[in-house]
């Protein structure tokens, strides 16, 4: 195994655990109603729509505006990234950047994350995650190095892993 691959696979396996150790949460999570809706959409009475307490938080828009992203993809991705430090977040975007983190582990290597949630339906495709990553070389200057696609690709099943049971919490079973 080269060292490329060994050092994605010690990047993907944190973060695979960091995700678990972040869906072994104790907090009660509210149940939203069921009224007909889709299920994979978020609750329509949740923090980030119109009627919720979310916008009062992060500035509503004009006219009641709800946010256009799934609000499950969104805890989902803070919650798989909360091991790294935030650069920037923005709820009504779907955007999410990280700060450049480096495992304490390879202090020689670091990662850096963006999210970007692209629909307001929990599905596969309204998620994009692209993982970047810098070694130090000899002369303790940062240089770019290539991240297979399946970092990204482990990054978002973490994402929807956790989303989809998020989901579950949330949403009641019709019995």
């Amino acid at each position: 195994m080269s060292a490329k691959a060994l050092v994605s696979l010690k990047f993907v396996a944190f973060a695979a655990t960091a995700a678990l150790l972040v869906g072994c949460g104790s907090g009660r999570m509210q149940t939203a109603p069921s009224g007909g809706r889709d299920r994979d959409a978020a609750p329509s009475d949740g923090v980030f729509s119109s009627g919720g307490g979310g916008n009062a938080l992060f500035g509503a828009k004009k006219d009641g505006e709800a946010v256009s992203i799934n609000a499950f993809l969104w805890r989902a991705s803070l919650d798989t990234i909360a091991f790294m430090p935030l650069a920037s977040a923005d709820p009504f975007g779907g955007v999410i950047l990280t700060d450049w983190y480096a495992p304490p582990e390879t202090p020689d290597e670091r990662f850096k994350v963006n999210v970007y949630i692209l629909s307001r339906v929990l599905r596969a495709d309204g998620l994009k995650i692209t993982v970047f990553r810098q070694q130090r070389d000899a002369s303790g200057q940062w240089r770019d190095t290539t991240v297979g696609p399946e970092v990204s690709t482990e990054f978002e099943n973490a994402v929807l892993t956790r989303a989809r049971d998020l989901r579950l919490r949330a949403v009641p079973e019709n019995n």
